[in-house]
């Protein structure tokens, strides 16, 4: 028996989700969760003369619904402009599964590695409502993954 995931968007468009761009820091409201995502180039461990180019992501996670709710998994779709789409799946991030009560945040670091000087990433976290067990498909916003001496 196959699940449904609340908020999958393959079908239709979902009016709970807005994107709020500022700056670097990208905003998403999905099912009741906001996402905040900051990439950043590390230059410093980046070898752009081997194609080589890494940058870090900062991702906070805020529970605005009224009831609790536990990240289980992500899924991420990875471009880079010189190489294969890269699909990336697995549980919960960083080794750990938050669980966030109404109000709770969650904040981690991580980060991706491609072969070109632009790229994006966006994908979408399954969350589960702990009152009620239903799945939540909750989408990651698109973020760019640009070097520094290629920005306008």
């Amino acid at each position: 028996m196959r699940e449904k995931i609340r908020g999958d968007k393959s079908n239709h468009f979902d009016l709970n989700s807005v994107i709020y761009i500022g700056m670097s820091q990208i905003t998403d409201i999905s099912q009741g969760v906001r996402i905040s995502v900051k990439p950043e180039y590390k230059k410093d461990f980046s070898r752009p003369n081997l194609d080589y180019y890494i940058f870090s992501y900062t991702i906070k996670l805020v529970n605005e619904n009224t009831f609790p709710v536990k990240l289980l998994s992500r899924k991420w779709v990875i471009f880079d402009s010189l190489a294969d789409t890269r699909i990336v799946r697995g549980d919960g991030v960083i080794g750990q599964q938050p669980l966030l009560d109404p109000g709770d945040s969650h904040e981690y670091t991580s980060s991706c590695d491609i072969i070109s000087e632009l790229g994006t990433m966006h994908g979408y976290y399954t969350f589960k409502n702990m009152e009620t067990g239903e799945l939540m498909r909750v989408e990651i916003p698109k973020f760019k993954m640009e070097v520094d001496f290629k920005m306008n």
